[in-house]
């Protein structure tokens, strides 16, 4: 089943819709059906704007999500090992936006360059 919503472009309203997302990846960690982001093999690939957003499951089996889907996956496994983490969006110009993991310390992760510089050999900084 796909869902369809038309959200206005609003990074606080987007992060609100993304914790469904995020819901669905917890349930899927839960259940062993899908294992930690980073230890996946999955690479980080961008699509287009408005191009729908996959959970975990459907981007472990594609081998690759964009920034939406990476950071939902990333804050479920944070929140299952019992960290304060959400999904944190800022604008990048025009109809683009980039999402990350913001951490109750103000800590920002970047999932997306995690996986990139995992893909390109270099040392990937894990947060935890």
């Amino acid at each position: 089943m796909r869902a369809l919503w038309h959200l206005p472009p609003v990074p606080a309203v987007l992060e609100r819709a993304l914790e469904g997302l995020v819901a669905i990846d917890e349930w899927l960690l839960q259940r062993g059906l899908v294992p930690r982001l980073y230890a996946s093999g999955v690479k980080y690939r961008w699509k287009l704007p408005g191009n729908g957003w996959d959970h975990a499951a459907i981007v472990a089996a594609r081998g690759s999500g964009d920034c939406k889907d990476v950071s939902a996956w990333r804050v479920a496994e944070q929140r299952l090992a019992g960290l304060d983490a959400w999904p944190h969006i800022i604008h990048t110009g025009g109809r683009n936006y980039h999402v990350q993991v913001r951490y109750a310390d103000g800590r920002i992760e970047d999932p997306s360059a995690v996986l990139l510089r995992a893909e390109k050999g270099q040392h990937a900084n894990r947060h935890r």
